[in-house]
């Protein structure tokens, strides 16, 4: 794992504040028949963890970062919670339907992850990908793409043997947020993260300035964040 993949629990609250849901459609259509047990992997702060737990699913989060964990067993006391990564997953075999992986699989060893993943799959068990990528189409968004780097890393699923094909869709949304709130997303981004403090603070007086000034967002208490959510899954071949 490299620094920006562990850089996050330095952030955990501001993550926690600033960062999307995922839209129900998109776990719709990850998500199998019946009641499946589910790990949500990389899980970080919980964010995909509470729409799992509040289907009334069973359902444990797994993360490399105390930090992410921590802020994850505060707003989620209930929901079982291991440090752990796709390469080491803290889990006995056979003991989840379906593993997701949001906002995380960029970081993850393919090679090393998949044989895990199947090893705590039951037969037929289910890996699930999903990403909130910014819709970049609006001017803003494309604005503040400028100010903080492209939308995101490569997604390539990568998701090969022992698993089947790979269906993938995607799904147009918004999120409607608050000004503060535009800033927490900013602030949880593992590259703002690792800056020096003074760069740090010069970012995000970049994004207050766009906040001070665009016609979309001046004088406004919440705008809508456009995304497109880029969803993949593949089932276990026995």
């Amino acid at each position: 794992m490299n620094d920006h993949a562990s850089s996050f629990g330095a952030a955990a609250e501001e993550y926690e504040r600033g960062r999307p849901p995922y839209p129900q459609e998109a776990l719709d259509w990850l998500l199998p028949g019946g009641e499946p047990r589910v790990l949500d992997l990389g899980a970080g702060t919980g964010k995909l963890t509470r729409q799992i737990r509040d289907r009334g699913l069973d359902v444990v989060a797994v993360d490399p970062s105390a930090g992410m964990l921590g802020e994850l067993r505060r707003v989620l006391p209930g929901v079982p919670a291991h440090l752990g990564d796709a390469e080491n997953i803290p889990l006995p075999d056979r003991s989840v339907d379906l593993v997701l992986v949001a906002q995380a699989w960029h970081w993850v060893d393919a090679a090393r992850a998949l044989p895990e993943i199947a090893r705590v799959l039951t037969p037929g068990g289910r890996l699930g990908l999903i990403w909130n990528v910014r819709d970049e189409t609006a001017d803003w968004v494309a604005r503040l793409g400028g100010i903080i780097g492209g939308a995101e890393l490569d997604r390539g699923n990568r998701i090969t043997e022992p698993f089947g094909a790979a269906a993938t869709t995607v799904f147009s949304w918004a999120n409607t947020v608050k000004p503060d709130q535009l800033l927490d997303l900013v602030a949880s981004r593992s590259g703002i993260i690792l800056l020096p403090a003074d760069e740090r603070a010069a970012v995000l007086a970049q994004v207050r300035q766009l906040l001070a000034t665009h016609p979309a967002l001046l004088g406004r208490g919440s705008f809508d964040m456009p995304y497109h959510t880029e969803c993949a899954r593949a089932d276990l071949v026995n």
